[in-house]
């Protein structure tokens, strides 16, 4: 497990489960935290690095890919850095792979190799091939997965063992899935379709080598079914559908076995279903000892009479336990916390309700309420919290920081998943399509009427916040609905959705998204310069009159700059007051802890003076 080290870096510990004690500390850097790592057999791991260290756009170097034994000893980098090397060593008589290559999956079995992908760059500068290479970890040999080239895709999925079975090409205009099942010398396209009209998604191949997609159904929400390919076409019937939303999940293979033991999926919270009889008991037993908590199982020799069970359990007000169940003896044993110091009877408690929009639809917000301090007379100070994406989902049923922290202050958070959002069907998806600025702040705006009829929000304290488009949402909520919102903090805002359009060399957005993603989901600026000005923040700089907290990250390449600085300036040629910081060398959000302080901070000395009782 990756652990906080004396360095103040994070470092990589093996734990004994029938201890709980730590064997071995494995990676420890000066220069460099751990960041992910998996386990290849049993006595030995790769892992990648990161550097939480240094502000998110200064990142000069590719996470790479080290191998070590469960002892700490035996490291070996695989895959290099680019640009300032950490303080690793190489031991290997080969020379580590160039930086442009990725961990993409670890075989089952318990061997010595796992499938990199090497990069291959288009002439626009984008990764127009990925090239599959087995890679041993004792010797950093590599040997072709396939003979043939396959140009154009950039994106496998693998068979358990390794295979890569699904190929996956994305152009600027159009998508295909090819298939290449045991003992096929040829690969087989199961699709070729326009960009945006995929008839389903590949998601995995399971234990006995089926492969399972997502399409969506009658009812408009995606579910899991298996591919026929018998009959070349998804089978008629669902393998996993969850009504009132979009599958989202996977299916847990037995490593070592040609089994599947269960489902993990997400509804309004992640929940599994047990194939394996056995699991379902242990879930049961889990469930039963940690009530009010989602249990998330992990198994080793699942199918033997020792099974041991990794349990992780977490809510909405506690972020996680670990524990270790050893079957044979019915032992369990605490292996600690995943956030030190927290304390869930003082977190807020989440719940999701259904909210009616103005044109009769149904919305999911979910609603963060204070759980230690007394509702004050005429209802709680609020905050809306507006994700980002914004064509995600925003949250589901767990434990929030943000959230957590603005509740923490006595504050009500209210956060829509207004239209254009993902996971609740294609139908609630697509219908907000060509409507930022519009009907999707129409949905943040009857959200905050609900939340002050129904939630317990005092509507004469309210104020409107979020990062990307949701800062976008809160400057675009200060000027359409300005009875609403006493006050608006964006941090990292879209502020011109024009600029999204145009090419700069500091943006990380590609022709495709900008040529064809954005025209559809937002609109067309060169046809309809009318609409653009009126979903400007920019443009409507001197409509915003509440006051206004704003922060950017000074090498931001999904927003630039350019954003609040153009912002900035039609606010003050309106001549609006507005608080303003920017972080150095941060990007897309703050990495430093020292930023993610400083804000915070910020944060609550700026709602605690606009959100005071009246």
């Amino acid at each position: 497990m990756s652990v906080p080290m004396d360095s103040g870096r994070l470092g990589l510990v093996v734990i004994d489960l029938q201890t709980a004690q730590p064997l071995a500390t494995v990676a420890n850097y000066s220069n460099s935290d751990v960041g992910r790592f998996e386990w290849v057999n049993d006595e030995q791991l790769v892992y990648d690095l990161a550097d939480l260290q240094t502000p998110g756009g200064e990142q000069k170097w590719w996470p790479g890919l080290i191998a070590v034994r469960r002892d700490g000893t035996a490291r070996r980098v695989l895959v290099s850095e680019h640009g300032s090397a950490p303080d690793t060593r190489v031991i290997s008589a080969y020379r580590p792979l160039s930086f442009d290559h990725d961990l993409q999956h670890v075989p089952v079995g318990g061997g010595s190799e796992v499938i990199v992908g090497q990069w291959i760059y288009g002439q626009d500068g984008e990764v127009d091939t990925v090239v599959p290479l087995r890679l041993d970890i004792n010797t950093g040999r590599t040997r072709r997965v396939l003979s043939e080239a396959m140009g154009g895709v950039t994106d496998w999925i693998y068979s358990p063992e390794g295979e890569p079975r699904v190929a996956i090409k994305r152009s600027k205009t159009r998508s295909a899935v090819l298939w290449r099942g045991p003992g096929m010398t040829s690969w087989r396209t199961l699709f070729d379709a326009p960009r945006h009209q995929a008839p389903f998604h590949p998601i995995q191949i399971d234990a006995q080598g089926r492969l399972f997609i997502t399409m969506e159904n009658e009812r408009g929400t995606e579910e899991l079914r298996r591919y026929d390919f018998d009959k070349g076409a998804p089978a008629t019937e669902a393998f996993v559908s969850t009504p009132g939303y979009d599958f989202s999940g996977y299916i847990i293979n037995e490593s070592n076995s040609a089994r599947s033991l269960g489902v993990r999926l997400l509804l309004d919270a992640e929940t599994t279903v047990w194939f394996d009889p056995r699991l379902k008991a242990v879930q049961a037993e889990a469930e039963k000892r940690l009530p009010g908590r989602v249990v998330r199982l992990a198994c080793r020799r699942c199918e033997h009479p020792d099974m041991t069970v990794l349990v992780r359990a977490f809510s909405d007000r506690d972020p996680g336990q670990l524990w270790v169940h050893t079957v044979a003896d019915g032992r369990w044993l605490k292996v600690g916390e995943v956030r030190r110091g927290t304390d869930p009877r003082r977190m807020a408690s989440v719940d999701l309700q259904q909210v009616t929009t103005r044109d009769g639809r149904q919305m999911p917000v979910w609603i963060t309420q204070p759980t230690q301090m007394p509702r004050p007379p005429g209802g709680w100070p609020t905050v809306v919290l507006v994700h980002g994406g914004p064509w995600l989902r925003g949250r589901a049923w767990d434990w929030e920081p943000m959230s957590q922290f603005l509740a923490s202050r006595g504050y009500l958070v209210i956060e829509p998943e207004f239209r254009g959002s993902q996971g609740y069907g294609g139908e609630w998806f697509r219908a907000g399509w060509g409507q930022w600025g519009r009907a999707m702040q129409d949905d943040v705006a009857d959200a905050t009427r609900w939340a002050a009829a129904h939630a317990k929000a005092d509507a004469r304290r309210v104020c409107i916040a979020g990062a990307s488009y949701g800062g976008y949402a809160t400057l675009m909520g200060l000027v359409r609905h300005p009875d609403l919102y006493r006050c608006g903090a964006a941090w990292v805002a879209v502020t011109d959705p024009r600029l999204m359009f145009q090419w700069r060399y500091e943006s990380d957005q590609n022709d495709a998204i900008r040529e064809v993603d954005y025209p559809l989901w937002i609109g067309d600026p060169a046809k309809d310069p009318a609409l653009f000005d009126a979903i400007s923040p920019v443009k409507q700089a001197a409509r915003v009159r509440a006051p206004l907290l704003l922060a950017f990250g000074e090498k931001d390449r999904r927003v630039p700059m350019v954003h609040g600085n153009d912002m900035r300036r039609a606010l003050q040629d309106a001549g609006r007051p507005h608080d303003w910081v920017v972080y150095e060398g941060e990007g897309h959000g703050w990495l430093l802890l020292r930023n993610q302080i400083d804000f915070a901070n910020r944060l609550e000395r700026f709602f605690g003076t606009h959100l005071a009782a009246p």
